[in-house]
C-alpha cells in the first residue's frame, strides 16, 4: 500500500519515488548497460534482441524503441539513467530535454537562457531576483 502522495498533481511534474523506481527497475538497469561500450554496440546493431534480454515491459521496451522519455518517464525510469540511451544515440542533454518539450533544440536553449517556463506553462520559471 502507498503513502498518500499530495506530489502527485503537480503539473508538468513526475516525482521519481519508492513506488516509481520499482515499476522502473528492469528499464533502469537496461539503460545503466549501457555504460558498457560492448552493450552498446549490441544494442546500437539490433535495438529490439538488445530490449528483449531485460524484464522490462512491453510498453518500456516500445518507449525506448521510439525514445519517448515521456513516457518512460512515466513508466518509472529516471531521467539520469534515461541519459545512458540518448549518449548512446550521441545526443546531448538538452537534445532531449527540447524533445520532451516539444521545442526545438535552439528554442529549449534559448527558453532556458531566459529563465525558463513560468508556472502557468508548466516546467521551470525564473527565479526570484536576490536583493
Amino acid at each position: 500500500m502507498s503513502l498518500e502522495k499530495p506530489y502527485l498533481d503537480i503539473p508538468g511534474t513526475t516525482v521519481f519515488d519508492a513506488d516509481l523506481a520499482r515499476k522502473g527497475y528492469h528499464l533502469n538497469s537496461f539503460c545503466m548497460s549501457l555504460m558498457e561500450v560492448d552493450n552498446r554496440r549490441r544494442f546500437k546493431a539490433n535495438e529490439r534482441a538488445y530490449l528483449d534480454e531485460w524484464q522490462m515491459t512491453e510498453d518500456q521496451k516500445q518507449g525506448v524503441l521510439a525514445r519517448d522519455y515521456n513516457r518512460l518517464i512515466e513508466l518509472g525510469g529516471n531521467i539520469y539513467f534515461l541519459a545512458k540511451i540518448f549518449a548512446t544515440d550521441g545526443k546531448s542533454f538538452q537534445h532531449a530535454a527540447a524533445l520532451m518539450t516539444g521545442m526545438s533544440q535552439e528554442a529549449y536553449a534559448e527558453m532556458m537562457l531566459n529563465g525558463g517556463r513560468s508556472p502557468e506553462q508548466g516546467g521551470a520559471c525564473k527565479a526570484p531576483e536576490i536583493k
